[in-house]
């Protein structure tokens, strides 16, 4: 090519870039309609090896890496789980392991928490939301006197609203049996004595001179919703008891029962629940199966199995399925290989997160690993991917910025949907 050969076609090209780059900038959205989010957090990290990536059989006493156990068939031709997810196998139609997600997350709890919550690391000069919080502020509770955002499980920081403040906050309970702790009137308060309360609260507010702080704003908030989520409405979701005692029985442990108070609050209108599995129980470490916690993880597998296909049918025969995005997340995965003590370690370069429901178009599972699930193949996704995959099931525009004050702060830090669970 000469010099002015390449001086005409630079040229060309040249113009036709805007164009391009609008086109580039501008993509289609992609956009479900599920209305309601129930996070199932596995902390500890889930190993995909042992549950919705299975490969090889391995040895621990021999070293050698591979899957815990045995793998089945499920509904969906060539994807297959492992033999204590024996429940959810039939379902898995209705269902998509994404068996690439990935970060880059030092292989630790805490930090991988909170890249698993806020979709970022740690800034030292922004306190980013979590997903729950970000669905919070964007589609708000689906219905009057009810809380956008309620976590069943310990509270922490990676779970808060980060910058958008109290109003995207979460409401809190550890028990199913009693409810959010503060809810109930004490003893001696009765209707009449709670009214008379209430009306000197008004008063003193209109007495008050108004305020531009934020702060007294969000805490004024914070009473009002009390007092409505007080209500006998509201604190009716906890009352698990109403349910029938075969349906109870089928959700299983204490753990299936925060899925069915999950199930409770989307009806009541609760936009986004996330119900946590990090308890140390059945196997004695939860999912952190390091050394001798192993040997009973088959327990933990089978509850979860129990409590995630009962709820898979149940949300179905109440037609709530569509509507209501199921997501299965932990910090990370573990590794193939066994520890001198015959458990796993910690692996964030690829594991498996789970998506069901939601209306979204299911294939049983979606990305490739190679031979022992420690590599990518095929389809990576980052945490920004599987973050905007969940707010575009729910129609939000996971192209948008929130904002820190004057901050302009990407809602996904640039993540892409996986295009193929939808239309």
């Amino acid at each position: 090519m000469n010099r002015r050969h390449f001086i005409s076609t630079s040229a060309v090209g040249a113009a036709g870039l805007p164009g391009l780059v609008r086109a580039a900038a501008s993509p289609v959205l992609l956009k479900g309609k599920a209305e309601h989010v129930i996070s199932i957090w596995l902390g500890g990290g889930m190993g995909q090896i042992d549950t919705f990536d299975p490969k090889r059989r391995g040895n621990p006493e021999k070293k050698i890496a591979g899957s815990y156990y045995a793998s089945i068939p499920t509904a969906v031709r060539d994807v297959q789980v492992c033999e204590h997810l024996k429940r959810t196998a039939p379902l898995m139609d209705r269902v998509t392991a994404v068996r690439t997600v990935f970060h880059d997350v030092i292989d630790e709890h805490a930090a991988a928490t909170n890249r698993m919550h806020t979709g970022r690391a740690v800034n030292g000069t922004v306190v980013y939301p979590s997903l729950g919080a970000m669905i919070a502020h964007e589609r708000k509770a689906a219905l009057d006197g009810v809380p956008p955002y309620v976590l069943i499980g310990y509270p922490n920081v990676t779970r808060g609203p980060g910058f958008l403040g109290s109003r995207a906050g979460y409401l809190y309970l550890t028990d199913t049996s009693q409810g959010p702790a503060g809810l109930s009137r004490p003893d001696g308060i009765t209707g009449n004595r709670q009214a008379r309360r209430e009306a000197l609260l008004a008063g003193l507010r209109e007495a008050a001179p108004a305020t531009r702080d934020a702060r007294l704003a969000d805490y004024d908030l914070a009473i009002e919703q009390s007092l409505r989520l007080s209500s006998p409405e509201f604190t009716r979701s906890f009352k698990l008891d109403e349910e029938k005692a075969g349906l109870r029985e089928n959700y299983g442990s204490e753990f299936g029962q925060r899925c069915l108070l999950a199930r409770r609050l989307v009806e009541r209108g609760v936009r986004f629940i996330e119900v946590s599995h990090n308890l140390n129980f059945i196997n004695g470490t939860g999912w952190d199966v390091h050394n001798g916690g192993i040997k009973q993880q088959h327990g933990l597998i089978a509850d979860l199995d129990q409590a995630l296909a009962t709820l898979l049918t149940d949300l179905e025969a109440r037609r709530l399925l569509d509507r209501t995005l199921i997501v299965v997340t932990g910090e990370f995965g573990r590794p193939p290989e066994f520890d001198s003590g015959g458990g796993r370690g910690h692996q964030g370069r690829t594991f498996s997160c789970v998506l069901a429901g939601g209306g979204l178009r299911h294939r049983g599972a979606f990305g490739e690993t190679d031979e022992l699930s420690k590599k990518i193949v095929r389809d990576p996704v980052s945490v920004p991917d599987f973050f905007a995959t969940i707010h575009a099931a729910l129609g939000i525009d996971y192209t948008k910025n929130l904002y820190d004050g004057d901050r302009p702060v990407p809602i996904t830090d640039g993540g892409r949907p996986i295009a193929a669970l939808f239309g």
